[in-house]
């Protein structure tokens, strides 16, 4: 009877089934740094093959940053943080278009920018009372 219920439903994803509580931007870095590494091979090698790898490689860890910047956008971040740091809106958007622009780019100073923004988010994250919570990887 359940299984006739639910079968014309749509499902639902999330960043967790439940409401893990864990948050943090080291995600959307790894990832961005992956994309940066990969690039820097790209460019070192000579071997179609291998630059054919590492592009696809390098988008599909950009879309990662773009999915893990949005979990903590939609997430993490409340109302009230984004009255108390008004430049986050920006460099949400910045870093998910500048995802995107890692994606369309094999330059080396797009994936930097990239990494700069997200240090930014992080900088915000971890100035959050909430962070102290719910963060991983706290700056040294």
């Amino acid at each position: 009877m359940l299984l006739r219920l639910f079968a014309n439903a749509t499902p639902a994803h999330a960043h967790c089934d439940l409401y893990c509580g864990v948050y943090d931007p080291a995600q959307a870095k790894i990832e961005a740094l992956s994309c940066l590494k990969t690039l820097k091979k790209f460019h070192d090698s000579d071997d179609d093959h291998f630059k054919t790898r590492a592009i696809i490689i390098k988008e599909q860890r950009a879309e990662e940053v773009k999915h893990h910047l949005m979990v903590l956008w939609a997430d993490f971040f409340t109302k009230d943080h984004f009255e108390q740091f008004p430049n986050l809106h920006q460099l949400f958007w910045d870093g998910v278009h500048g995802a995107g622009d890692v994606k369309k780019s094999t330059d080396v100073a797009v994936a930097e920018k990239l990494l700069k923004t997200i240090d930014e988010i992080s900088d915000i994250f971890w100035q959050t009372e909430k962070a102290k919570d719910m963060g991983v990887y706290p700056p040294a």
